[in-house]
């Protein structure tokens, strides 16, 4: 009976210390085996195992990849409105600190990125060299938030989106250089260059993620749901696109570029070609032409336009 009473006191004990050693990481609910050291909550970010300081934000690498944790593949459908992570979600590389890897790969194809994790260059085999982590120096959110019942005070919504990115996602005032409302859109540019940045400062590429995922209502804070009230009115958003500028032009050649833009260019092309070929009939010169196939749809294109 003696030993069993031992036992039993030994579990409670063991049970207390485990009780004043967890923690609960308020600022990213995306970790497990938290722990109090030095009394600071520190956890395994999910899906890479890199602890992580709860005190502050958690950088956009582990974030993407504890989201990939549980998917079947590496890579998933990017969301509608992703327009120029033209990549969507996918399961990146991460240094030890957080950042992202400089060359990122999925099976037998790999590219670069920046420090926002996005595609900067065109997609190559395993051989490509990235030979830095480019710094993304400025970010462009833009929302159209949807019809209100009372129209929008911009003063109010300035102050707002200010204190709260100071506030809840510990940004350095200094880094929002400005917020602009053109009713439905709102604009904040978010810059940082490498020189004016301190160790202790937080990125804006954390800083937009978060944000973006609050706007999105796919928070990461845990219980934490931002609520954009204004002028005693929920701010709603019907749309959000988010650009990247990097203190290196991106990478990209011909081959990356869109149908559309790729229809925009040919058609710009054409109408000069047409231009010239319409001076050079008004001014009666006579031009021998090679009978080759594509000057002779050319100069039918020609005849059609002039139609």
């Amino acid at each position: 009976m003696e030993l069993l009473r031992g036992a039993a006191l030994l579990l409670l004990l063991c049970a207390a210390a485990c009780a004043q050693d967890s923690c609960t990481c308020t600022k990213n609910k995306r970790v497990t085996n938290c722990r109090l050291i030095d009394n600071v909550c520190h956890c395994n970010s999910i899906g890479s195992s890199v602890s992580v300081n709860c005190e502050i934000l958690t950088s956009k690498c582990l974030l993407m990849k504890a989201e990939m944790a549980n998917t079947k593949s590496g890579r998933r459908e990017k969301p509608k409105d992703a327009l120029q992570d033209t990549d969507g979600l996918y399961d990146p590389e991460c240094e030890n600190n957080g950042l992202f890897k400089a060359k990122q790969c999925n099976g037998t194809t790999c590219w670069c990125v920046n420090t926002a994790g996005v595609r900067r260059t065109d997609k190559h085999d395993t051989d490509l060299k990235c030979n830095q982590l480019v710094r993304t120096t400025w970010i462009i959110i833009e929302m159209r938030h949807a019809e209100r019942k009372t129209p929008l005070n911009a003063e109010s919504l300035t102050r707002y989106l200010k204190d709260t990115i100071t506030s809840r996602y510990m940004l350095d005032g200094r880094y929002i250089s400005g917020v602009v409302y053109e009713n439905p859109t709102i604009t904040i540019d978010l810059k940082q260059n490498s020189s004016d940045k301190t160790p202790g400062d937080v990125d804006i590429t954390d800083v937009a993620y978060y944000f973006e995922k609050d706007v999105k209502d796919d928070s990461i804070f845990l219980n934490n749901k931002l609520n954009m009230n204004i002028d005693n009115e929920e701010l709603k958003f019907d749309n959000m696109m988010v650009y990247y500028v990097d203190e290196v032009p991106p990478e990209f050649s011909m081959k990356s570029l869109t149908a559309g833009v790729i229809a925009v260019i040919v058609i710009v092309v054409l109408a000069i070609v047409a231009g010239i070929i319409g001076l050079v009939s008004s001014k009666k010169l006579v031009i021998s032409l090679p009978t080759h196939p594509q000057m002779k749809e050319m100069n039918e294109m020609h005849r059609g336009l002039n139609a």
